[in-house]
């Protein structure tokens, strides 16, 4: 079975009760948000810790080095790829939400430059396919 599935029933009330805490109590729901995020993070980064050590445990001592080496290496890559991914979705939302609003803002007074706006806005998205880009080619070292 699919793990979203799983995680729907749980999903659902806790983005509904954050909407409900959020416009009821604003300042103390936002530093329960921040504080719950960085507890989550923590646990993300403890888990990755413990799955990056268990490759090279599980090798034991009576495989080779070099088997164990390459098992960590692969799990790098992909946690890198990963990572690139992320980054780089990260950096062109950003960029995005920026040129798209200026250029909305641009075009709401002169209609007739849609389409070097359009560009702009085009060019800041290819940020996140750079970072697709990278992913693929970490991804083909694993």
């Amino acid at each position: 079975m699919n793990p979203w599935l799983w995680t729907l029933p749980v999903i659902l009330p806790a983005a509904t009760a954050t909407v409900f805490c959020v416009k009821r109590w604003r300042k103390t729901a936002h530093t329960l948000l921040a504080a719950l995020n960085i507890a989550v993070m923590a646990g993300v980064l403890a888990l990755v810790a413990v799955a990056l050590g268990a490759g090279s445990a599980a090798a034991g001592e009576s495989a080779a080095p070099a088997a164990a080496s390459s098992a960590g290496v692969g799990g790098a890559a992909l946690i890198a790829a990963a990572i690139a991914v992320a980054g780089s979705s990260l950096g062109a939302a950003f960029a995005v939400a920026y040129t798209g609003s200026a250029a909305l803002a641009a075009m709401s007074e002169r209609p007739e430059i849609f389409g070097r706006a359009m560009v702009v806005v085009g060019l800041a998205e290819g940020i996140a396919i750079y970072g697709l880009i990278v992913a693929i080619i970490l991804i083909g070292l694993a």
